[in-house]
């Protein structure tokens, strides 16, 4: 079955701790994910950040919300014991718990609720839709990226806008950035004029910091959509050859 939200974790996470003793949160969290017969793949299935696990996350995030509205309390770090008023709870036999549900505690509505001069867009977040499937840390998660990906969109549009000179420099410093050895100046040397000297090569870029390998460089600036085809590769391969390298990066804005 697919991963449950984490309000549908909640009364099975109540009812699994009913019996007043003491549990630890990640034992916890793997006899939830028995009794929802999640499958490896499931239980290893990751937040968009790839940070933590996704059901993990949503079982800590179902405790916090109802330690919030007092039904459990936290003896210690990364432990849970059912309270009075979540024995109480269970005794009414609800059919099911959820943020609905836990406005009915006062402690539960003031956890929710902004504080003066604190309307930031985070605690915006924590006061998600009640029906939203979504934690609050999936739903910044999401949001950021989809901010992510806008920024991306426009980065690309601007660098389409440029020159091919442009782009080539680009991609040389941003491999000097991401710590390939070597500086801009040394990896420059084949784009100072905004072309190569040997037909389909851009640029070098020293594969460590002791310089122990060469990688070629070829950037294509190109609208997205004008898909680098056959010809073009065959053509930068041919052009490592002729250098005698072993390796070669072929950097386009397009597919």
């Amino acid at each position: 079955m697919p991963v449950p939200d984490y309000q549908s974790i909640m009364l099975p996470l109540l009812k699994l701790v009913s019996d007043k003793q003491e549990y630890k949160l990640n034992d916890v969290t793997d006899i939830l994910s028995e009794q929802f017969n999640l499958s490896e793949e499931e239980k290893s299935e990751l937040l968009p950040s790839g940070q933590s696990l996704l059901f993990s996350n949503r079982v800590g995030w179902a405790r916090t919300y109802l330690k919030k509205a007092g039904l459990l309390d936290a003896p210690r770090r990364a432990a849970i014991i059912i309270t009075e008023r979540g024995i109480n709870v269970l005794k009414q036999q609800p059919a099911k718990i959820d943020v609905r549900f836990l406005k009915q505690f006062p402690e539960f509505v003031e956890f929710q609720t902004p504080k003066k001069g604190e309307n930031t867009i985070a605690e915006e977040i924590v006061t998600i839709d009640e029906s939203s499937s979504q934690t609050p840390e999936e739903a910044l998660e999401n949001s950021y990226q989809n901010i992510r990906k806008a920024l991306a969109q426009d980065l690309l549009s601007k660098v389409v806008s440029l020159s091919p000179a442009f782009f080539e420099r680009l991609v040389v410093e941003l491999l000097v950035k991401m710590g390939y050895g070597g500086s801009i100046k040394d990896a420059g040397r084949a784009l100072v004029t905004g072309k190569s000297g040997d037909e389909g090569i851009d640029g070098t870029i020293k594969e460590d910091k002791l310089g122990l390998d060469i990688i070629y460089i070829q950037a294509k600036r190109w609208t997205p959509g004008n898909v680098v085809g056959r010809p073009e590769l065959h053509k930068f391969v041919g052009a490592l050859a002729g250098q005698g390298a072993k390796k070669g990066v072929f950097i386009t804005t397009s597919e």
